[in-house]
């Protein structure tokens, strides 16, 4: 099944569904200052379409005949999101509401960009399968990498070097060759952003929020009114810049150096442990230096956007990524209008945002207002 066309109403039917859950026609109509019989209109096309659906009368709690609400309906569509990271490849499966359906993880040496979308293609399947959803209205696929756009048309990336043969090449043609569907490339923290804006109800309380990725280095998603910011080049939120990977940086990668020099035996960030006697006064230190170099973030991401939240969320353990969050709140930071602050708060989502946010980029572009 194709991509479908929608227009602009439909577009804003479909987010204002996402952001509140299930709603009349008239409510809809309210909402949106929609004419009934336009709402009426508009809304049985997305149904044809399968798009949305009517809840079903056992979940309607009013008495007599009351109006049956509309909600986004799980089958009308599904989208895979895949992510390299260093030794791992991280697939996600997700229907149209955005909701889990699987998530694949695989161990792999260092992987060039046409064995990662062939890798891509034959666990989607496998996985498409499993789950009976063969012959369903596939939507597309999204991959999140690590590091900038180098082109306004998004096909060559600036990819970290622990990624071999991706960097200033062609991925969207080697992606596109392999992979059937409708492909979105994006940077790993604006995918991030896309899955903390869903899938951490962010969406249902505000149009605009930050998320300040610890990932390969540290980079920032931004979204103003529902959208992500890009930027004229394709760069905004790359505030790696600030921190140059010469100098002390609050990455997870620096502070892995930062205990490997005081003598602790680890070779990798999956072995930071806050609870371990060698290891946390170290982290302690870093922790006090990396909220103080973030402190500028916060402030000025605060100070131009006007953020609803700013989010903390990365490889690193929670209990580090709490320690920033705390620090951050006691630290001297500006203030607006009725003494507000900064919004910090560290991500719920786990361990897999970027994949699930770049699953979430083709139903974020049938979906999000234009």
């Amino acid at each position: 099944m194709q991509f479908p066309s929608i227009d602009k109403d439909q577009r804003r039917i479909l987010q204002r569904l996402r952001k509140s859950g299930p709603l009349s026609r008239s409510a809809l109509s309210a909402a949106l200052e929609i004419s009934g019989t336009a709402l009426t209109r508009l809304s049985r096309d997305l149904l044809a379409l399968g798009l949305v659906e009517e809840v079903p009368d056992i979940d309607v709690q009013r008495r007599g005949r009351p109006a049956i609400p509309l909600r986004l309906a799980p089958r009308g569509g599904y989208a895979v999101g895949a992510t390299a990271h260093k030794g791992l490849i991280e697939i996600a499966l997700v229907d149209f509401t955005g909701s889990t359906i699987a998530i694949h993880h695989e161990a792999t040496e260092p992987i060039d960009p046409k064995a990662f979308a062939k890798k891509v293609r034959r666990i989607t399947h496998m996985l498409v399968d499993q789950h009976g959803l063969l012959g369903q209205r596939m939507l597309g696929i999204g991959i999140a990498v690590p590091g900038p756009a180098l082109s306004l048309a998004g096909d060559r990336w600036a990819v970290v070097d622990v990624l071999p043969d991706w960097r200033d090449v062609p991925l969207h043609d080697i992606f596109a060759a392999e992979l059937a569907w409708p492909l979105w490339i994006e940077n790993d923290a604006n995918a991030a952003a896309i899955a903390e804006y869903y899938l951490g109800g962010l969406i249902r309380d505000f149009s605009s929020m930050v998320i300040l990725l610890l990932g390969f280095g540290i980079g920032a998603g931004v979204i103003v009114d529902g959208r992500l910011v890009r930027g004229q080049f394709g760069a905004a939120g790359e505030i790696g810049a600030l921190f140059p990977g010469d100098r002390p940086r609050p990455s997870p990668l620096d502070l892995l150096a930062v205990l490997r020099t005081s003598g602790c035996d680890i070779s990798s960030v999956t072995e930071i442990d806050f609870d371990a006697a060698d290891q946390a006064p170290m982290i302690e230190i870093w922790l006090d230096r990396a909220a103080q170099q973030l402190e500028i973030v916060c402030n000025s991401a605060f100070a131009w956007f006007d953020p609803g939240a700013i989010m903390l969320a990365g490889t690193l353990p929670r209990p580090i990524l709490e320690g920033l969050a705390d620090r951050l709140h006691h630290a001297d930071l500006v203030t607006m209008f009725g003494h507000r602050r900064p919004p910090v708060q560290v991500s719920t989502l786990g361990s897999s945002p970027i994949t699930l946010g770049a699953a979430l980029l083709p139903i974020h572009a049938l979906s999000a207002e234009i």
